[in-house]
């Protein structure tokens, strides 16, 4: 090379040297902690890096001036940091923030327990709630064993926190269902209508829940369907009570799945004895359709339609008819019920998920052709309602959640041959606005205006929910606000000049949950006010025994009514569930505690309610043995002593006495194996395995003519020890379990 091109040649190196920019530095979390693998880059080049194991990047660039200096990280949020290109080495140190949508963030968890896929406080998922033993795989049976939950055996319904059946709803994606359980009857716990793998996700709220919801002063159950289908072929189902067929299918973009069933219990009870005397043993049948479809990216239609018809005869025992002269208060039932029930969404997103709609629509209608002797009790009721839900994500990693909603109902009922109906326009219209104050504090402030026309008043309804994070894996959640409910139907008939009832809650909890284990403690205080009271004549000319009548849990209302009704319930709750001491174990345990008292109904005086018991403790153990490919699970239950009424007793011992304590002792096994390529599951159940006489409360019967007083009788459950079999087949090759999940 000649000396003249030497000299250009070191003199372009030079000239590309001093144009290049050397940038060197860190990148660290919040703690100073190395992020080993952040990506960091110039905005509009290819000039970048990626940092080592201690966090540490380094890279060159000949871009001249200002640029844009960017570093991203999984479950941080981006980085961005202007830099001035001169050619003289920066030396850079960032430090990055945890994004607060990550599992390791707040979360806000007071009231509500979630049970999704999506939330880092699962507690239950469609496979543990068949899998808890006693639950017979009924939603609301797996709730009755979560904290704050109360145990009552002879009635239908949830019952939170020293709250009754009728202040708990069930909301399907965002819709109120009329009629969640089947048909009431006297003393017989009823079952909830829905399958658990119709649903993705259960958040069961305790109290202190969002304003998107209304009319319920204890509790919401909130079950959101699946989007998806997965199964494909024809499932069988058989068991000791009923048959089923299913059929699935799923494309790209839509699923559709179709079922019916027969079910007759004179098999079952002709192997179980009953406490129950049936004069037909209940036979139903039924059948729903599940449809869904994706016509855009993030647009989704999903339908729901169900139908169910059933009928029985049996002999119960009535304080109204003991009254009357038959000593041992036999009455007769003949019912016949038929369900139906429409539920359908559209949910879609736009402007890169900044706005997000939920919009629903549903039809319910419930009819029960009743006759209690010789008098008609016939019942009917429906609800067609529509909601829609906005939502904008805002600046600052938060966001603002407003929607409104509209319900027609109409109600009938027959007394001793005497029609009563009425019916209700109901709104309401609420906003939320939730926002992360960094990784640690998280609020939640929102409110609700509801209108009821059958008594023709509104309320306005605020609510605040907040929670900090104590550490890398506890925080403590605080919830308070007023709940408002329309006073009951059965009041309504009689009185529309009556007030909405209410409920004002604060609820405190600490929670920790780190390496499959989670502890949860929970205290609450809730306030009762404008509850409905029904005056008792007292008197001698009443003309009828008063007394008879406060012990009689099917009676109408014919009293007069007012809204001077008060009460409280105090409490705390225990959580704790361990899924990784013991190789392939989970078990979980919890315990509630609840002191209450009330002047409502009819009641001669403020004391604790009949429903409620003051400590609930449930250990629930489950294991799955792979090499047997068989899931167990053993289920111990206590539910101390409830009140009852006592009619020998004076006024002033109002509601003193307790029953016994329940305990129940529950197994359950679930064989899963294959039959030519298809999947079969075999499953066993027995409940009160120690077969315990558990008595849930007493009533009372008149003596013979000249025996002075009453004597009481037990009310139990409908048998002592129940065992049921049965299997699943699934033909498809697509069917499939996940024994991952098991």
């Amino acid at each position: 090379m000649k000396p003249i091109y030497l000299f250009f040649f070191f003199a372009l190196i030079a000239a590309g040297a001093s144009a290049q920019t050397l940038l060197r530095g860190r990148v660290l979390d919040e703690r100073g902690r190395a992020l080993p693998g952040a990506n960091i880059y110039l905005k509009g080049t290819y000039d970048g890096a990626n940092a080592d194991s201690t966090g540490s990047f380094r890279f060159t660039t000949t871009r001249r001036d200002t640029a844009t200096l960017l570093v991203t990280f999984v479950g941080f949020e981006n980085y961005a940091q202007p830099v001035n290109l001169t050619g003289t080495p920066l030396e850079l140190t960032v430090q990055m923030t945890e994004s607060a949508n990550e599992l390791n963030t707040v979360v806000i968890t007071a009231g509500a327990f979630e049970a999704s896929d999506t939330k880092r406080m699962t507690m239950l998922k469609a496979l543990d709630i068949v899998n808890i033993a006693g639950a017979a795989g009924d939603i609301t049976g797996a709730v009755n064993f979560m904290p704050g939950a109360q145990r009552v055996g002879e009635q239908a319904g949830l019952f939170v926190r020293g709250g009754s059946n009728l202040e708990a709803k069930v909301v399907i994606d965002g819709l109120i269902v009329q009629n969640p359980f089947f048909s009431s009857l006297p003393d017989v716990q009823q079952r909830g209508r829905f399958n658990p793998f119709q649903f993705k996700g259960t958040s069961f709220s305790t109290g202190g829940y969002s304003a998107q919801y209304g009319q319920a002063l204890s509790s919401v159950l909130l079950l959101n369907t699946t989007d998806k289908g997965s199964q494909d072929g024809v499932s069988l189902s058989l068991n000791l009570a009923s048959a089923g067929v299913t059929y699935d299918n799923a494309t790209e973009k839509s699923s559709v799945s179709a079922s019916v069933y027969y079910g007759d219990l004179r098999p079952f009870f002709a192997l179980v004895p009953q406490n129950v005397e049936w004069l037909k043993a209940p036979v139903y049948g039924g059948t729903s359709l599940t449809y869904r479809y994706q016509p855009t990216k993030n647009g989704l239609i999903k339908a729901y339609g169900m139908y169910s018809d059933s009928r029985l005869g049996m002999v119960f025992r009535d304080p109204a008819q003991a009254q009357a002269g038959n000593e041992m208060g036999r009455a007769t039932l003949n019912q016949h019920n038929r369900n139906l029930f429409i539920n359908s969404t559209y949910t879609d997103s736009w402007d890169e998920g900044k706005w997000a709609l939920n919009t629903g629509v549903s039809i319910s209608h419930d009819t029960d052709d009743m006759t209690m002797g010789a008098f008609d009790f016939s019942r009917q009721n429906s609800r067609a309602q529509v909601r829609a839900v906005l939502t904008r994500a805002l600046p600052g990693n938060s966001q603002l959640l407003f929607g409104a909603e509209w319900h027609a109902i109409r109600l009938g009922n027959t007394v001793f041959g005497n029609a009563f109906s009425l019916t209700d326009q109901y709104a309401a219209t609420f906003a939320e606005w939730q926002v992360y104050a960094g990784r640690k504090l998280a609020l939640q402030i929102g409110g609700r205006v509801e209108y009821t026309s059958v008594i023709g008043r509104m309320n306005m309804a605020p609510r605040l929910s907040m929670a900090y994070k104590t550490g890398t894996y506890s925080q403590v959640a605080l919830a308070a606000g007023q709940f408002y409910q329309t006073p009951d139907y059965s009041y309504l008939f009689r009185n529309r000049t009556l007030a909405y009832e209410r409920a004002d809650h604060l609820i405190l909890n600490y929670q920790v949950i780190k390496n499959k284990r989670t502890f949860r403690v929970e205290t609450f205080y809730k306030n009762y006010a404008q509850l409905v009271r029904e005056r008792v004549d007292t008197s001698s000319a009443a003309g009828f025994d008063w007394r008879a009548d406060l012990g009689n849990p099917y009676r109408f209302p014919f009293g007069p009514t007012d809204n001077t009704g008060r009460g409280y319930a105090g409490g705390f709750d225990v959580f704790w569930r361990d899924q990784t001491s013991v190789k392939g174990l989970d078990y979980w345990l919890t315990y509630s505690y609840v002191d209450t008292k009330r002047l409502f109904r009819n009641y001669l005086t403020q004391a604790t309610p009949t429903f409620v018991s003051t400590h609930n403790l449930s250990l629930i153990t489950r294991r799955y043995f792979e090499k047997i490919r068989t899931n167990l699970s053993l289920t111990y239950a206590y539910t101390s002593g409830r009140p009852y009424y006592n009619p020998n007793r004076p006024e002033r011992e109002f509601l003193t006495d307790r029953t016994p304590a329940v305990h129940n002792v529950s197994f359950s096994a679930n064989y899963i194996t294959a039959f030519k390529g298809n999947f079969v599951v075999i499953y066993a159940s027995v409940d009160n395995l120690l077969n315990t006489r558990n008595v849930f409360t007493y009533r009372y019967a008149a003596n013979p003519e000249g025996q002075p007083g009453r004597t009481r009788y037990a009310v139990g459950p409908t048998t002592y020890r129940t065992f049921f079999v049965g299997g699943i087949i699934m033909l498809g090759k697509r069917a499939k379990v996940d024994l991952n999940k098991l």
